[in-house]
C-alpha cells in the first residue's frame, strides 16, 4: 500500500470549522487511524498521524491567509510542519508564487499532495528536515509547533535565523506550553472550533505572530 493508499483507505473528505472553503483528507475518529498507523510507524519510525486532523494553529493561519491574500500574493511560502497542509493550501489559493510543505513523515507529505490535488493548487512537498537549510522563503508558516520541548528547542533557534534572513515568519499558537516568551509580535487571534478527542477544550484561541530575529 503506497502513502497514498494509505491516506484514502483511513480519512473522508471534510471541512475544518474555521476553513469551510478548503476540503480535506481527515480522520473522522482519533483512536482507528491511531491503530492503522501502528504498523507505519513499527516499520517505518515516522510519527503519530498528527497529518489527520486540522490542528487550531493550521486553521486559523489559514483563515488568515483566505482573508488577508496580499500576505502571500505573489511570495514563496513555506508551510513548516505542515500536517494536513491547510496552510500551504491557503496561501497557494491566495496568489503565493510559490508553496512548499515540509514534513518529516512520509503520509503527511502524501496527505498534503492529496489535499492539494483536492483544491486544485501546486505545492511541492521536498522530503526531509529542511532545519539548517538556507532560506529560500519570503514567508514562512508555522502552525502549533511549540507542543514539545525537543522539538521547540530543534526548531526555533533555525525560524529566528530564518527571520533574521528577511523572512516573515509566522508563528500560530493556541496556548501551547512551549510557546517562547519573548520576541513576539502578535497580528491576530482566532477562537477555533475543536474536539475533546484531540484537545482538552471545544473552542482554541490562536494568536499569531510574527516571529522575531
Amino acid at each position: 500500500m503506497t502513502a497514498e493508499d494509505f491516506v484514502r483507505a483511513h480519512t473522508i473528505v471534510a471541512t475544518a470549522p474555521l476553513v469551510p472553503e478548503i476540503r480535506l483528507h481527515l480522520a473522522s475518529e482519533i483512536t482507528p487511524i491511531w491503530q492503522a498507523s501502528e504498523e507505519w510507524l513499527k516499520a517505518r519510525n515516522i510519527e503519530p498521524p498528527f497529518w489527520a486532523f486540522a490542528w487550531p494553529g493550521g486553521q486559523a493561519t489559514a483563515r488568515l491567509l483566505l482573508d488577508e491574500p496580499a500576505r502571500v500574493a505573489g511570495k514563496r511560502v513555506l508551510d513548516f510542519a505542515a500536517g494536513c497542509g491547510i496552510a500551504a493550501i491557503a496561501a497557494a489559493r491566495s496568489g503565493a508564487a510559490m508553496v512548499e510543505a515540509a514534513e518529516i513523515d512520509p503520509l503527511a507529505l502524501a496527505a498534503v499532495r492529496l489535499n492539494a490535488a483536492l483544491a486544485g493548487v501546486t505545492v511541492a512537498t521536498p522530503e526531509g528536515d529542511v532545519v539548517g537549510s538556507p532560506c529560500r522563503w519570503d514567508v514562512i508558516l508555522a502552525g502549533d509547533v511549540c507542543y514539545e520541548a525537543p522539538m521547540t528547542a530543534h526548531i526555533l533557534p533555525w525560524l529566528r535565523a530564518m527571520a533574521a534572513s528577511g523572512a516573515e515568519v509566522l508563528l500560530a499558537d493556541p496556548g501551547r506550553a512551549y510557546l517562547p516568551r519573548e520576541g513576539l509580535a502578535p497580528i491576530s487571534r482566532h477562537a477555533v472550533p475543536t474536539t475533546l478527542e484531540l484537545e482538552d477544550r471545544t473552542l482554541r484561541e490562536v494568536t499569531l505572530f510574527r516571529l522575531l530575529p
